[in-house]
């Protein structure tokens, strides 16, 4: 490719990204999009006496958005959407400070030695070849290559240095934030599976009787699991009417008489009312052991939720096995309620491994049909097999700039509407596969989709050359160093086009929010609503993690490869963190906390990212004939490996489990400020077990349950719920009338 295609692709890709950020900067400001683009503050009562009116200023584009964005402090951020933004924002920070260095060392040295490698006359740089701007360039044994290698050296001690003060300052804040937060009914709970059946008695007596005898001085009480039954279903009716009537009563009241209210959940109301009303049918469904429903249901339970005194009691129950026998009394610690993927534990547990095999199966099986449009989207950057696969298009090739952007432009956009087809998949597959979380869920998703654009965007892109390239990295792993070595420089152009049309054009659509802008027209100008939804989206960490690991990966490999990448991923990277700032203290509402857990997955990639760089460059010194520079190189790589392993041995159990001496410290100060007991008491009504259907919505966060008929609604169900909604009604007037 030459160096004007590139330009043509950069320049569609410039001008798409001005105006997406000026259509955003006036489409913010219009009152029909606040749904859109204020999602979180209206899910937090704001914006609720907006205007609208006309006004020029809501026509003008301003940055204004970038400056709150930037100024916004980090420990705001944590306040309102928790501590994973905290850590995904870091990954943006990380990316800026070592690509800075990397940009500026490879950029001002290594690409001008890259570009007279070899004696050559240069042609006018747009006409160039990009192969010039390569490692490719050089001549065999050439003394140059040593700029390379302490390029690449200066670039891996920056990059582990800053890796190591990151896990370091990541792991205090997560420490911080497990000794410094509200008490969390996760930690008092334990999820218990496999529970074995016994002809005499009940399952509740039976999990009662187990954990009185082999854990009496700490066990406090449990909570079995049902399917969704008769008694469930209209329990979960009442509390769709409730919250619809109460957001309804609400919409009249002004802000400070909604301030002043003991907040429930996102309701906004007093809880007291429905609260014992919900209780008396869970105290009923209790005590009740006899009912022939109830022991029908106890036939099929898959399980319970145990509590129990201490928080350092529950994590000892649910690491120790609780029978000889590992496939019975199946504990593990149960995650915070928000954070349940109700329908998963359903599932029975000799299942599990079954399940994780098959999507398994399933991801690989995936990975490998998937390289049929990458080897299209290759296809499309080859002039002479564009005119053999498309006759008819002879004509239009003939013409310079359509040949520079469907060379350029095109086969970056078609990867990239091809992988929108990834994340509902791997979603989709991590489902299946039994987690308990919906954090483990979108965990496992994110794991999978990051290991499919390793292989499928890079390696699948790099060994596209031909199909024998892709089975000789499979039977020849051995040849795998120069294979890389000599393909890796001849895709740079398609990946500085990747960066543009994924990177920057995938921002700019990110903060416009196109599906949803799109929804919100239809919704309000076609069918006339004109509230605003009652749902806002949880952050998609399993879509972005992956995306942004990626361009990380490209900007280590082709670093002293092509440096001509570095600028544009530096862009991305400055674009990217102001961007998802502003999505994150705007847009998305943070549904449940995962604690920092994506870290070690972020920091183990980057390494992973390191160590392949320097494995392509031992290839290259290698075919290069640079003895010397291999060496150093093996060196490097060894030292690499080293400090990965430091790091684990170091910083990584802090993120996946807890320590005995904070959770001791924990329990000893609300035992001696008297919390404990308090906490006790709202343990038992923590966990709210939710319909199998709502397990699948992980994205969405219900603000109101929609009705069509609130009333109507009541009365189909039962007199009890009727009654419970005039009990609303009645608690809010004599809220009113005492204010």
């Amino acid at each position: 490719m030459e160096l004007a295609a590139l330009l043509t692709s950069a320049g569609i890709n410039i001008s798409l990204c001005i105006l997406f950020l000026s259509l955003y900067s006036i489409l913010r400001k219009q009152p029909h999009n606040f749904g859109v683009y204020f999602g979180r503050r209206l899910a937090e009562a704001k914006f609720r006496d907006q205007v609208d009116y006309f006004s020029f200023e809501r026509l003008l584009p301003t940055a204004g958005w970038i400056v709150k964005a930037y100024w916004c402090t980090e420990e705001e951020i944590r306040r309102v959407a928790g501590l994973d933004s905290v850590v995904f924002l870091r990954l943006f920070i990380f990316s800026i400070r070592i690509f800075s260095i990397t940009t500026f060392i490879c950029v001002f040295i290594v690409l001008p030695v890259n570009y007279h490698g070899q004696e050559m006359s240069h042609t006018h740089i747009p006409e160039e070849s990009l192969n010039v701007y390569t490692i490719a360039n050089l001549k065999e044994g050439s003394p140059k290559l040593w700029v390379h290698c302490v390029a690449l050296y200066i670039i891996t001690i920056a990059a582990c240095i800053l890796l190591y003060q990151e896990y370091k300052y990541l792991s205090r804040k997560r420490l911080a934030h497990i000794t410094g937060s509200t008490p969390n009914p996760g930690h008092f709970a334990v999820l218990v599976r496999s529970i074995p059946k016994s002809g005499n008695e009940l399952l509740d007596d039976t999990i009662r009787n187990f954990f009185v005898n082999y854990h009496g001085a700490s066990y406090l009480s449990h909570q079995m699991i049902y399917r969704k039954g008769k008694l469930q279903k209209f329990v979960d009716n009442a509390e769709r009417a409730y919250r619809k009537f109460v957001r309804v009563k609400l919409s009249v009241f002004d802000q400070n008489v909604r301030s002043s209210l003991n907040r429930c959940g996102l309701c906004g109301v007093r809880a007291s009312s429905f609260q014992l009303y919900r209780n008396k049918f869970v105290d009923a469904k209790k005590s009740d052991l006899t009912d022939p429903e109830v022991v029908e249901a106890q036939k099929d339970c898959p399980g319970a939720i145990v509590f129990f005194k201490t928080r350092y009691a529950a994590i000892v129950a649910s690491q120790v096995l609780q029978s000889s026998n590992p496939m019975l009394w199946v504990t593990n610690a149960a995650p915070e309620p928000r954070d349940v993927y109700w329908s998963n534990l359903w599932i029975p547990y000799r299942q599990i491994w079954l399940r994780k095999i098959a999507t398994l199966s399933g991801s690989v099986f995936f990975m490998f049909v998937f390289i049929v449009p990458v080897a299209f989207v290759q296809s499309m950057m080859q002039l002479d097999q564009l005119k053999r696969m498309f006759p008819h298009l002879k004509g239009t090739l003939k013409t310079s700039f359509c040949v520079r952007v469907i060379t350029g432009y095109l086969p970056s956009v078609v990867l990239l509407l091809s992988l929108y087809t990834v994340p509902p998949l791997m979603m989709r597959f991590s489902s299946i596969e039994g987690s308990i979380s919906r954090s483990g869920r979108k965990t496992s998703a994110c794991t999978k989709i990051l290991f499919f654009n390793i292989w499928n965007v890079f390696f699948v892109n790099v060994l596209s050359g031909s199909v024998l390239n892709q089975l000789n990295v499979l039977t020849r792993p051995k040849d795998m160093p120069s294979m890389l070595a000599e393909l890796v420089p001849k895709q740079a152009t398609f990946f500085i086009t990747y960066v543009l049309t994924s990177g920057w054009a995938s921002l700019c659509s990110e903060i416009l929010q196109v599906y949803n802008l799109v929804y919100n027209f239809f919704r309000r100008c076609i069918f006339g609503y004109l509230d605003e939804p009652g749902y806002v989206y949880s952050f998609p960490y399993h879509t972005e993690v992956p995306k942004v690991l990626l361009f990380n990966l490209l900007g280590f490999t082709f670093s002293i490869m092509a440096p001509l990448i570095l600028p544009f991923l530096l862009v991305y990277f400055c674009l990217g963190y102001l961007v998802y700032r502003n999505q994150i203290l705007n847009v998305y509402y943070p549904k449940y906390e995962m604690g920092g857990k994506l870290w070690p997955i972020m920091h183990n990639t980057m390494v992973f990212s390191l160590v392949l760089t320097q494995i392509i460059a031992l290839g290259v010194f290698t075919i290069k004939n640079s003895p010397v520079a291999t060496g150093f190189t093996i060196l490097l790589l060894i030292g690499t490996i080293l400090f990965n392993e430091y790091c684990r041995q170091r910083f990584a159990r802090i993120f996946n489990s807890f320590s005995a001496q904070d959770l001791i410290e924990l329990d000893r100060e609300d035992e001696q400020s008297g919390r404990m007991r308090e906490i006790h008491e709202h343990l038992l009504d923590a966990y709210c077990q939710s319909p199998p259907g709502s397990g699948g919505a992980d994205d969405e966060v219900p603000i109101e349950m929609i009705l069509e008929d609130p009333a109507q609604e009541a009365s189909n169900s039962s007199q009890e719920l009727c009654d419970t909604v005039q009990e609303v009604a009645g608690s809010i007037q004599d809220h009113i009338e005492e204010k």
